[in-house]
């Protein structure tokens, strides 16, 4: 008889005990910090949509909710957790934090010199979303549909007068690929080992 699915935040303790991101420090980067927002019944993790801005060159795409750390930050946790009340207005704090994921940069020239640091939260339940002027849109996937095999295939993205594939999740009306992408995978890796 199979034997019942642990919790969430159980399976997600679980999956980073043994995970040791790896973090850039380097100087030449500006720091930024993302919050990977899960909750249960039925698991999902929460993506938003950045607004249209100019100048902003991850303007329209599917995203976590976080941004740049501000001088009064006195770490990244606390960027991740103040960006996510000014985004999408839920309080997360140090006691919903299950782990954190590998630092990410931008791998294009053609953007900013940025690292970014996911942190992931497990929420006991599904909180109202408050989004800010940022946030043009947001949407609860289920972890069901990221750890469908279906759903991690590559996106033709049109980058200047190129056409370009990049490796995507189909989970949301418009592709999560780039930075977010390369976020959610090992996310999604650590997920599966832990049973979905």
């Amino acid at each position: 008889m199979p034997q019942p699915l642990k919790p969430l935040r159980a399976r997600l303790t679980d999956a980073f005990a043994g995970n040791a991101p790896v973090t850039v420090e380097d100087p030449s980067l500006s720091r930024a910090a993302v919050a990977a927002l899960l909750v249960p019944d039925p698991d999902a993790i929460l993506l938003i949509r950045r607004a249209e801005r100019v100048g902003d060159p991850w303007s329209g795409q599917m995203g976590l909710p976080g941004g740049r750390s501000d001088p009064r930050d006195f770490d990244l946790l606390q960027t991740a957790i103040r960006e996510t009340r000014e985004e999408v207005g839920i309080e997360v704090t140090p006691a919903d934090l299950v782990g954190a994921l590998h630092d990410v940069a931008p791998r294009s020239p053609h953007l900013p010199p940025l690292m970014v640091r996911p942190y992931v939260f497990c929420l006991p339940s599904r909180p109202a979303v408050i989004p800010n002027v940022e946030v043009a849109a947001h949407l609860w996937v289920e972890l069901a549909a990221l750890l469908h095999p279906d759903a991690y295939r590559p996106v033709s993205i049109t980058i200047g007068s190129a056409v370009r594939e990049f490796p995507a999740y189909h989970v949301s009306p418009i592709p999560v690929w780039g930075m977010t992408e390369r976020i959610l995978a090992p996310l999604v890796s650590l997920l599966g080992r832990a049973g979905g």
